[in-house]
Formats: structure tokens, C-alpha cells, sequence
């Protein structure tokens, strides 16, 4: 099973996916990130990011898309172009058949590291660890990518429908 793993954004969109077989530990298939430019205008921004998206899941098919939700206590103005992103990239996600779920932040920081409030650098240790990996994948939003998608592992494993990860 692929999982693909987004971490949404207008500048720079994080991808990271994972293939999960049978008993054995989640290993990273291929993480990255998605970058527009910040000088073009917001409807370019979105048809350069579709256009890349529907590349991505061409070449990778993964089986599920996790997608990060939107959380946002305090600046609209970011909120808005990042939830404009995000639909953008649920519609190449939909013209592509792939199947989508979502996962706040506090759901991924508390799967991968144990603490819903656990700082950057401990999810990306987090993310290390699991996929035991020898660094720390970069950039950051491609590290976020991988904990998206280990955290809906993570939540199939709850339901018995795969192993559990463990670090490792």
C-alpha cells in the first residue's frame, strides 16, 4: 500500500510517501516538496500546483492521499490561500480516483512523537526514526509530508488493518 502524505501550502506544499507491506515497517518511497512562485498571481500559483499534483500522483498511484487540515486561530489572510491550495489539491486528488483523509497537526505530532504538542524538531526525529531513516528528511514541509502519511498508517493499524509502526 502507498500512502501519500500533504502537508498543504501555496509557496511551498510538502509531499511524502510511504509503502507499507504486509508485517513489515513503513519505508519512504519519495518525499519532496511542490514550490510556486511567490510573484505570480494567486490563480497561476494554483494551476502551476494542480498541474504538478496531477504529476505526482500520476507517477507515484498511491492508494490514499492524507491530506494536513487547516488550522488557523489567528490570521485569516494566510488561512484563505492555503485552504484555496488545499481544494486544489483535493480536486487532483478526486480527478485522479484517489481516495483523501485529513489529519490536524496535533494528530500527527501526537502519532509520531506521543505528545499532541510536541515541537518541529521532535516530529521530524519522530519521522526519523520510523521510517528509519539515517537523517532527518528535508525540507521541513517534506518531513511533515512523511508524518501526515505515517499517521493515517498509523490510524489503519488501529483499526487491525496493518502493523503498527515502531521506532526504531
Amino acid at each position: 500500500m502507498y500512502i501519500l502524505g500533504i502537508d498543504p501550502g501555496t509557496a511551498t506544499i510538502g509531499f511524502g510517501c510511504i509503502e507499507v507491506i504486509g508485517q513489515q515497517a513503513a519505508t519512504a518511497v519519495s518525499y519532496g516538496i511542490i514550490q510556486t512562485d511567490k510573484r505570480m498571481d494567486m490563480p497561476n500559483r494554483l494551476l502551476v500546483l494542480h498541474t504538478d499534483m496531477t504529476e505526482l500522483l500520476t507517477d507515484l498511484k498511491p492508494d490514499v492521499m492524507a491530506v494536513e487540515e487547516l488550522f488557523f486561530l489567528k490570521n485569516v489572510n494566510t488561512a484563505l490561500p492555503v485552504a484555496q491550495a488545499r481544494g486544489v489539491i483535493l480536486l487532483a486528488a478526486a480527478q485522479a480516483g484517489v481516495p483523501v483523509v485529513g489529519y490536524t497537526p496535533a494528530q500527527v505530532k501526537l502519532t509520531v512523537t506521543g505528545s499532541g504538542r510536541a515541537e518541529k524538531i521532535e516530529v521530524q526525529e519522530g519521522v526519523r526514526d520510523l521510517l528509519d531513516l539515517a537523517t532527518i528528511p528535508r525540507p521541513d514541509d517534506a518531513a511533515d509530508a512523511l508524518g501526515i502519511a505515517l499517521t493515517h498508517w498509523q490510524v489503519l493499524a488501529g483499526r487491525g488493518e496493518l502493523p503498527r509502526a515502531v521506532a526504531g
